[in-house]
């Protein structure tokens, strides 16, 4: 009975120490490391396995592939660390106030993800994304009348959404992939 334990705790122990040592890095992912003699380090750890200082270096895995910030009513706002929004309310040029669905497709520049987590942290969504995409949709959406913004010069406002998020969004490490409006309907 007592060899039983002392083997599983022995194995215990092993696989804490040892999980110290390693970062697994998956496919579609990064690692930066946090090292407390030096902060975050620049350099991104690509999919595979790396070695780090165990108690000393802390590890963050960061998604690289595609993200959608869906905006949609089915959205729950209680959970604010998930990507997404509710619809956005808008005023139109003519005056008239809508809702705007959709999709946004992001992805995180893999170069700048140490300074992204260095100077904004781990809450981009809330404290960049959204109230951006908010502020941008509702400029974008006075220039047009609803009627261009619903069928005439959709595209366009798409484009003109894209190129407007880009610019807040590249200096601080978020690509923006493309813009697709789902929906816009007026309220009631």
């Amino acid at each position: 009975m007592s060899e039983n334990l002392d083997k599983m705790m022995y194995s215990f122990v092993m696989e804490d120490v040892l999980k110290g040592f390693f970062i697994k890095v998956p496919p579609g992912y990064v690692a930066c490391v946090y090292d407390l003699g030096r902060g975050v380090l620049k350099k991104v750890l690509r999919p595979g396995l790396h070695l780090k200082v165990p108690f000393w270096q802390k590890a963050k895995l960061f998604n690289t592939q595609t993200l959608e910030y869906n905006i949609s009513k089915n959205f729950d706002i209680n959970k604010i660390k998930v990507m997404g929004d509710e619809p956005v309310r808008v005023v139109s040029g003519d005056g008239k106030v809508s809702l705007i669905e959709g999709t946004i497709l992001l992805r995180l520049d893999v170069d700048q993800i140490p300074h992204m987590w260095q100077n904004i942290g781990e809450e981009f969504v809330e404290k960049i994304i959204r109230p951006t995409v908010r502020s941008r949709t509702r400029l974008i959406a006075s220039k047009y009348t609803f009627n261009e913004i619903v069928s005439l010069k959709r595209d366009e406002v798409e484009i003109q959404l894209k190129e407007e998020l880009e610019r807040i969004f590249y200096p601080r490490g978020i690509l923006v992939e493309n813009i697709l409006l789902s929906e816009i309907r007026p309220t009631k």
